[in-house]
């Protein structure tokens, strides 16, 4: 595979590729509606990319509040899950909450990617819960 480029997205053109990913996957793949999927959030989140070959391949985003962060809609096309990607846009974006002075890193998981979230350092706490017709839990890190 040629090497991925992460990026935290700095120009409108790359903010469009992190949601072009998440569109594919969360949109037109399990069937979530747009409306639901890009939100008002993004006007403020940080979004990072990941790049291969040069095209937008991974995604996600964060959120800064006070005292924690939140990560959310993070992506990886079908083409290219299980070969470490998502665990780098993690990374980065937990370097760039880090990077804030935040150390706290909450998510909301769906729950078929828990294990992925489990051997990132993150801990499931209370139940599971339906977001958008699909099983999720909550999930938190200290970075």
């Amino acid at each position: 595979m040629i090497a991925p480029r992460i990026v935290i997205a700095a120009t409108p053109r790359q903010r469009d590729d992190a949601f072009a990913v998440r569109i594919a996957v969360f949109v037109e793949e399990q069937g979530i509606p747009r409306s639901d999927e890009l939100d008002g959030f993004d006007a403020s989140a940080t979004h990072c990319v990941c790049y291969v070959a040069g095209a937008p391949v991974a995604a996600g985003r964060l959120l800064l509040f006070d005292d924690y962060a939140k990560i959310g809609r993070m992506a990886v096309l079908a083409s290219h899950r299980g070969t470490g990607l998502g665990a780098l846009v993690l990374d980065a974006l937990e370097r760039e909450a880090a990077a804030h002075g935040i150390h706290h890193i909450k998510l909301s998981a769906q729950l078929h990617a828990r294990a992925f979230y489990e051997r990132c350092g993150y801990i499931a706490h209370g139940e599971v819960y339906d977001d958008v017709g699909i099983p999720h839990i909550d999930m938190q890190k200290r970075v």
